[in-house]
């Protein structure tokens, strides 16, 4: 559509409202496997045997990709998990979507397979069947715990227990329910165990809503329920190993396929696009951040004009340019992103270590995201780890770490991804990535001893570690030693913040926090005041020690701990820590936004005690943009009417003032339209696109500057939109003009 039908289609929808009748439009070194037949000299039937299977891929430098299962043992896999034994359990989706792809389904419903490889050549022995029933469609989340399986299955989180040991689902309960979104990609997915003893989960844009056990809509810890009413789109979860105390850690995500926790306590997940729009992402997750899937506003999506709008689809398809949207760590184009996990095993290079690896299927590939900080935030570098060249059917849908550090990748192995459409039923793969020649021994797990289990909590296992977590636990007081010998004296910063989660459910927790928060390594001390937060009696002492930290992301970290906070001081603690905004740090910003939403009128003041003249600096109007406070709108005003600076440069303060609920905002744009600098059409325009219907009615000043706004215009969409906001009848035979021609 060119913009010249396009406003004439615009034209007709508002000549239709203006006469009462309705709308009816409605970088990185590789190697070949050393194979003596490629890939590309293979036919296209030879290309999909599981002999084949490797022929297509390319491994990075130092690693070799070897063969763990395939077809006929499993079938479609989506999500899969790795026990402390070191036995690969799946989810597989043979029933996916059939309503529109037109599939064949299985009366029996899908399957949960464990693979175990019994003489460690890196090769699954034998599949066996966990569970299988008619209610489980392509289950997209697998997590095991013990003896306890979480698989996600919108509109269910199931949990099975396997009581008497023997690999078979003796009990089915439901954790949480209502997910909207069955047989949607875009629905529940899988379950984390974080380092805090918490799990972690998430749903994408069709999950609108989660319920417990029972039926109940889950409200958050602030009181919220989860659902439309109160958070937009795709979100992110925290709770109780038994579904209590749900937060919600950020929203309006499109399709956050799933996440990961690193041992700090720190969110990182990916997020796709409207398809087809090259505008994928990864993102750590700001607690209890706005992600700007959707218009915050009005839950308009990115196309809908907007004052302020971003110059490229990328940036525009987020909102990134509006006040209260975290920034994307990394947009990676196009793509199908699926698994995620951060690495914290030893056994992979150094260029993988401590870093995340994710799937995407789309371009067949699975890739580390290098992330160094970036002031309270973060960047990013892509380096490949797996990725298919002369098959293209390669579809990684989840990566996993075994006990011994190596990775294991799902491939879904298909013609297609997305659409909601299955090309291939029959096929599916696990590969091993390790070093060349490592065979796949697992040791025994024990957990008999204090001592055992400290060396269990330091596997790069997750099933592994939460074995050892719930075991140290138990031991109580008995394992505080050996816990406060890892802490003290490990050279490994993420160990001794593993011994760090446990030793603050100790009745010493305080202590802890205290030795935390003086330790050299910024990351101990931003768990200092996380974990200050868990245990809720620490935060303000803790946050005031930290107040003047020298990293950022520390200052971050008591920011977002001032949240909701009801202590006297948090108000002029927030303000201090505002004063230390660069200008130059959005991450630091939106944490100020974060913490300062739900009291901002109390937290602004204070900081304008702090700083007279806020105007002066880049910083002090980053903190005027981002307030939302009736006292930020004078100032506001002034900046977005300020002649020494281009219009284009004051598109952000108009656009702040949507942000702002007060009466007194009406008063203020009334009086701006009174002005007679050069440009004050322009201003007029933002104004009247900001004001209230009602008051431009009642104003002749609003309704002077509206006729001669509209009259300056050409038929555009700046055009249109004031004529469809305030029914301009006078503006119908124009309208009609151009309907006809």
């Amino acid at each position: 559509m060119n913009k010249l039908t396009k406003n004439i289609v615009i034209a007709i929808t508002v000549l239709l409202a203006v006469l009462g009748l309705g709308y009816i439009f409605k970088s990185n070194p590789f190697q070949k496997n050393n194979l003596t037949v490629k890939a590309d000299s293979l036919s296209e039937d030879d290309k999909r045997l599981p002999e084949n299977a490797l022929k297509g891929l390319e491994i990075a430098d130092g690693l070799e990709i070897a063969t763990f299962a395939t077809e006929p043992s499993i079938i479609n896999p989506t999500n899969i998990d790795i026990d402390a034994k070191g036995r690969v359990w799946v989810c597989e989706a043979y029933n996916y979507r059939p309503a529109i792809n037109g599939n064949p389904t299985k009366k029996e419903g899908d399957r949960i397979m464990i693979l175990e490889d019994f003489n460690g050549d890196g090769k699954a022995d034998t599949a066996k069947v966990f569970y299988q029933g008619p209610e489980i469609n392509s289950p997209l989340g697998i997590a095991v715990l013990g003896n306890k399986v979480y698989v996600s299955q919108s509109p269910y989180v199931w949990i099975f227990t396997d009581e008497n040991g023997d690999d078979k689902a003796d009990k089915k309960e439901i954790l949480f329910q209502g997910i909207d979104g069955e047989q949607h990609d875009h629905g529940m997915h899988a379950i984390t165990f974080g380092p805090d003893g918490k799990l972690y989960f998430n749903f994408g844009n069709e999950g609108k809503q989660l319920k417990d056990k029972n039926g109940n809509i889950v409200k958050d810890k602030d009181g919220l329920e989860i659902s439309p009413k109160n958070f937009k789109q795709g979100m992110v979860f925290r709770c109780d190993l038994d579904g209590s105390n749900v937060e919600v850690l950020g929203q309006n995500f499109r399709n956050n396929y799933e996440l990961a926790v690193d041992s700090y306590g720190t969110i990182w997940q990916s997020d796709n696009d409207d398809d087809g729009n090259k505008s994928t992402r990864i993102n750590y997750v700001m607690p209890h951040g706005n992600y700007g899937y959707t218009d915050e506003l009005t839950g308009a999506g990115w196309r809908a004009p907007r004052t302020n709008m971003e110059d490229s689809i990328p940036f525009k398809h987020w909102h990134l340019n509006d006040p209260g949207v975290v920034p994307n760590l990394l947009q990676t184009g196009a793509g199908s992103p699926t698994g995620i996990i951060f690495y914290e095993g030893d056994l992979l290079p150094e260029t993988f270590r401590n870093q995340i690896i994710h799937c995407d299927a789309g371009p067949n590939v699975v890739r580390s995201y290098i992330t160094t900080k970036d002031g309270a935030g973060y960047k990013a570098t892509i380096t490949n780890l797996v990725k298919g060249v002369n098959d293209q059917w390669f579809r990684p849908s989840d990566v996993c770490v075994a006990p011994d550090g190596s990775i294991f990748i799902a491939d879904w192995y298909d013609p297609g991804v997305g659409g909601h459409e299955a090309g291939d039923q029959t096929k599916g793969r696990i590969y091993r990535v390790a070093p060349p020649k490592t065979p796949y021994k697992i040791a025994e797990s024990d957990l008999s001893s204090v001592a055992s289990a400290i060396k269990g909590l330091q596997s790069p296992n997750q099933a592994t570690r939460y074995l050892a977590y719930v075991t140290l636990r138990k031991f109580g007081n008995e394992a505080v030693s050996d816990l406060e010998n890892l802490f003290n004296t490990s050279p490994n910063p993420v160990m001794k913040a593993r011994a760090f989660w446990l030793l603050i459910n100790t009745q010493n927790a305080k202590k802890y926090i205290d030795i935390a928060a003086k330790d050299t390594n910024p990351n101990i001390r931003i768990i200092a005041i996380r974990g200050a937060n868990l245990i809720n009696n620490a935060t303000i002492e803790t946050v005031k020690s930290l107040i003047k930290d020298p990293d950022a992301q520390v200052r971050r970290e008591c920011i977002l701990a001032l949240r909701n906070s009801k202590a006297p001081e948090a108000a002029n603690l927030w303000a201090q820590l505002a004063m230390q905004q660069t200008g130059a740090d959005r991450w630091y910003l939106e944490a100020l936004g974060i913490a300062s939403d739900s009291q901002s009128q109390s937290y602004f003041a204070e900081y304008l005690k702090l700083n007279k003249n806020p105007m002066a600096t880049t910083a002090g109007k980053d903190v005027i943009w981002r307030t939302r406070s009736p006292e930020s709108l004078p100032l506001l005003a002034s900046l977005a009417t300020d002649q020494s600076q281009k219009l284009g440069e004051r598109l952000r303060y108009f656009r702040e003032f949507d942000f702002i609920k007060s009466a007194e905002k009406e008063n203020i744009l009334l009086k701006m339209l009174e002005g007679k600098a050069a440009g004050q059409i322009a201003i007029n325009k933002l104004a009247l696109g900001i004001l209230d219907i009602k008051t431009v009615q009642n104003s002749p000043i609003a309704q002077t500057a509206l006729k001669a706004v509209v009259s300056s215009l050409p038929i555009n969409e700046e055009y249109l939109a004031l004529v469809d906001k305030y029914s301009l009848v006078g503006e119908k035979e124009k309208l009609y003009n151009l309907v006809i021609k």
